[in-house]
């Protein structure tokens, strides 16, 4: 028995059919792969118009003018220290509207020789008119209580109400 029978020798029209196939299956993955890397691009940047979740709620008071103040993290925890968090002004049907100039001071009254402290916010506007995303250097945990001030397009207005820093 001869082993060494020299190359195998294809027909020219089977090999095209192989060529064929070979190039269908390449445009399937490429046409494949272009989709999924849609749908990826469009679930990471095109998935919420609004500036996406605020986080979770920590308190919610009224604003005068028909507003509602919603002070949000994103675990709902307010933690002192450098901490960041979301102020959301909405109307209500819970829409988010913009209220131009924002202020918030957190306030601790003097304890026993303990002095009074004022920490301030500073707030920088988002993609959604009404969220603002706000940073405090807050001193100690504890009760605090919270004063928002507005003055903008939905004219001027305050709420207050007591957090808890962790």
């Amino acid at each position: 028995m001869d082993t060494d029978a020299g190359p195998t020798v294809i027909p020219l029209a089977r090999l095209n059919n192989y060529v064929h196939l070979a190039e269908e299956t390449m445009k399937k993955f490429v046409t494949s792969l272009t989709l999924l890397a849609f749908v990826t691009i469009f679930a990471a940047c095109g998935s919420s118009q609004d500036g996406g979740s605020t986080g979770k709620v920590i308190k919610s008071a009224t604003a005068g003018n028909g507003l509602t103040v919603s002070l949000a993290t994103p675990d709902g925890v307010l933690k002192h220290g450098n901490s960041q968090f979301t102020l959301t002004f909405a109307d209500s049907t819970d829409k988010p509207v913009d209220v131009g100039a924002v202020a918030l001071t957190f306030h601790m009254p003097q304890m026993g020789t303990m002095a009074e402290m004022n920490d301030a916010a500073t707030f920088t506007t988002t993609a959604t008119p009404g969220v603002y995303d706000g940073k405090a250097q807050i001193e100690v945990a504890g009760e605090w209580q919270v004063k928002i001030t507005y003055d903008g397009p939905k004219g001027r207005g305050q709420a207050s109400f007591p957090v808890t820093a962790q």
